[in-house]
């Protein structure tokens, strides 16, 4: 079954998980606003930068986790999940979705956020499959670690080669939508790369590739964003 792969975070949601969440947070008093603000924008600057150390980024959008009960941070996400990521939910990144569906297509999401964040917006995508960075629990509390490989950069690539040796898939024929340079290993992976709203590095990348770049923010469709537009899918 060919697989349909997607980042998450400014891709097929039309904002970035981590972030809302930190605002979120904020918003409630959870967290010190002046701090999370500050030490947030410089995590964000280095992701932009590429030089992102991902296990200390994890480590310090995990601590509000640690020593909270799992029914509080239920509620929490059922809150957070309602003001900040249900407006972000692109018509055309369903449309996209049901598009590949409707091929015989396997949707999959891989995301540099942690699945407590992310687990239930892949489930309001309709995506089963979803490799995120696994934060530790033990004794059914987060600690505020990681374990395994985190998805992020080349990270990406191992945790899917991992997935695809434990079900038996494999990458022929293979999609790979995403906003962010980043994710150019797993993108120089697979047979179909497409740039969504791509940053600026990634889009003069996709152009010198002849990749297809397309915005899923401007309608109900996938529309081309690229200025030579005779390479652009048709998703119809």
């Amino acid at each position: 079954m060919t697989l349909a792969i997607f980042d998450l975070d400014n891709t097929l949601l039309g904002g970035d998980s981590d972030y809302l969440w930190g605002r979120f947070l904020i918003e409630q008093g959870i967290v010190d606003g002046k701090h999370h603000d500050r030490e947030n924008n410089r995590f964000y600057e280095e992701y932009l930068a590429g030089t992102l150390d991902i296990r200390a980024y994890q480590r310090f959008a995990l601590s509000p986790l640690i020593g909270r009960d799992p029914p509080t941070l239920a509620a929490w996400h059922r809150q957070y999940m309602a003001e900040k990521i249900q407006p972000l939910l692109l018509p055309a990144a369903h449309y996209l979705l049901d598009w590949h569906r409707s091929q015989g297509h396997l949707p999959m999401i891989i995301t540099a956020t942690n699945n407590f964040i992310t687990g239930p917006i892949a489930t309001a995508f309709g995506v089963e499959h979803l490799l995120a960075v696994e934060p530790e629990i033990l004794h059914g509390q987060y600690t505020g670690e990681i374990t395994g490989i985190p998805t992020f950069q080349h990270g990406k690539v191992k945790r899917l080669q991992l997935w695809l040796n434990e079900s038996g898939h494999n990458l022929a024929g293979a999609w790979f939508y995403s906003d962010s340079h980043n994710d150019l290993p797993l993108l120089e992976q697979v047979d179909n790369p497409v740039a969504v709203d791509p940053d600026d590095t990634l889009r003069s990348h996709a152009e010198a590739k002849g990749w297809n770049i397309i915005t899923l923010r401007q309608g109900e469709r996938p529309m081309p964003l690229a200025q030579d537009e005779h390479n652009q899918h048709n998703y119809g």
